[in-house]
């Protein structure tokens, strides 16, 4: 029997990998995943000892020339990761909101995102799921570890994992988009024109281009639990245990910092302005300036918020199971229970309410002035229970591309090495040649060459369009 264990950490310290082989007779065995984790693994048999034994020698020469080294195992250990402690309450809430249909994953679920074709959810397993607006589950995925959040840039939706990876849901198979360094604990991202924004466990913010390459990062100074951080144009903004403020969004420069009542557990941007909702029990707006506005009281500790386009309604969720609609003056407007625990994170999106809760649902909450008013009265909709089609297939991130023999009616792009970094570059005269191509650096070669359905240009680089595969020289 023989054994080759090798590792893999690039330059920056964002990826850490490991690619276990054996060949026992003619079996082939192999084992591979982030370290600190068991892995996956698979067995091939092969016609005789020989052959077995000369796959598991091509299969480590191609991982040496990504920059796997031999290493020995249990010498590095698994990014930390933090789950946020939510102390739940007892609702005293008197009537339900009416719920219109709720789906429920099998863990506790952060990530959300709703545009006006699908809403999207990710739980502490890693699943993510997308359903459309009336509640059908149209496309699964099972992502290595837990998910923190799901954002969107433009046209794709992106879910940030615990094992430090951004994924990009818009294939057929996730891939690796931007990958965050591994001293990052990370607890929120954002994601705007480009610009990964991270905060983490330590009060610390970080951003990072989409080559993977952090720009800037600022320590917390002795804050904690970095659950806010949003980008635009201009900055990045963050909420921790000492309050919020601003970065420029290039440079990095603090340009303001305010207190807030309470620890930040969650924040929301829109338009000019900023909501943090704090463990003070109260949503507090503040302008991009840093200019605190307003503050919108709750009962309980408020665990996520969102507004209406414009801000016209502002809404909370509380760790009492409730949520909460106020006007864009502060006044409460109503008070409902939720049937489905505490709403960690939200969004708004055509007079509904989207929520996802510590016990793993997400839900579709009808907050039209007529629903609400019924539901006042004690009149709700029968909630409606959505099952996930036992032939769904959950798509994992790919490990190893399918091969072509010609990149005719594609694009051609290929790996060079730059500056100690494998870059992908289009090979195509309709292209930008100078510009870099986002891809996961886990399927980087050099001298590789790869053939994509198209590529779109996102601002300064480009994204692939459908799906990776190599070219066979």
């Amino acid at each position: 029997m023989s054994k080759t264990y090798l590792e893999f950490s690039d330059p920056g310290g964002a990826e850490h990998k490991f690619y276990e082989i054996m060949v026992e007779g003619t079996d082939l065995t192999i084992r591979y995943g982030r370290i600190g984790t068991d892995g996956q693994s698979s067995t091939k048999t092969f016609p005789d000892a020989a052959r077995a034994q000369a796959e598991a020698d091509k299969k480590i020469r191609e991982k040496r020339r990504k920059g796997y080294e031999d290493a020995v195992p249990g010498v590095r250990q698994k990014r930390e990761v933090v789950r946020r402690e939510v102390a739940e309450t007892r609702s005293t809430t008197r009537h339900t909101a009416p719920v219109l249909w709720r789906f429920k994953t099998r863990q506790r679920a952060f990530g959300i995102f709703v545009d006006e074709k699908a809403a999207w959810v990710g739980n502490d397993s890693g699943e993510v799921f997308a359903l459309s607006l009336s509640g059908e589950v149209n496309r699964s995925f099972q992502l290595p570890e837990g998910v923190k959040c799901l954002v969107s840039d433009q046209y794709r939706t992106f879910a940030g994992c615990d094992d430090g990876n951004v994924y990009d849901l818009s294939g057929k198979l996730p891939f690796v988009a931007y990958e965050v360094e591994q001293s990052v604990s990370l607890l929120w991202l954002d994601l705007h024109g480009g610009t990964l924004a991270v905060s983490d466990s330590a009060g610390g913010v970080y951003a990072f281009d989409a080559e993977s390459d952090q720009q800037w990062g600022h320590a917390g100074g002795g804050a904690a639990m970095g659950w806010m951080v949003r980008v635009d144009e201009q900055g990045v903004y963050y909420g921790h245990s000492r309050g919020v403020g601003m970065f420029d969004r290039a440079s990095g420069f603090p340009n303001w910092h305010k207190p807030t009542r309470g620890s930040v557990l969650f924040g929301w941007q829109e338009g000019g302005d900023l909501y943090a909702g704090t463990s003070a029990d109260l949503i507090q707006r503040f302008s991009k300036a840093g200019e605190h506005i307003q503050d919108y009281q709750c009962d309980t500790s408020v665990l996520s918020c969102a507004t209406s386009p414009g801000g016209e309604f502002v809404f909370a969720g509380d760790s009492g199971s409730a949520v909460y609609c106020f006007d864009r003056a502060g006044q409460r407007l109503w008070k409902l229970g939720t049937g489905c625990q505490s709403a960690l994170s939200m969004q708004y999106a055509a007079e509904k309410l989207y929520i996802v809760t510590t016990s793993g649902v997400l839900a579709a909450i009808d907050v039209s002035p007529a629903a609400i008013e019924a539901a006042r009265q004690g009149s709700v909709p029968q909630v409606r229970d959505v099952k996930l089609a036992a032939a769904l297939q959950a798509q994992a991130p790919a490990t190893e591309l399918a091969t072509v023999r010609s990149a005719a009616g594609n694009v051609l792009l290929r790996a060079v090495k730059e500056g100690g970094k494998i870059r992908i570059r289009p090979d195509d005269s309709r292209f930008q040649q100078d510009w870099n191509v986002q891809f996961p650096r886990n399927l980087r070669t050099v001298g590789g060459l790869y053939v994509v359905d198209d590529l779109e240009d996102a601002g300064g680089f480009y994204r692939v369009v459908g799906e990776i595969r190599r070219l066979e020289n």
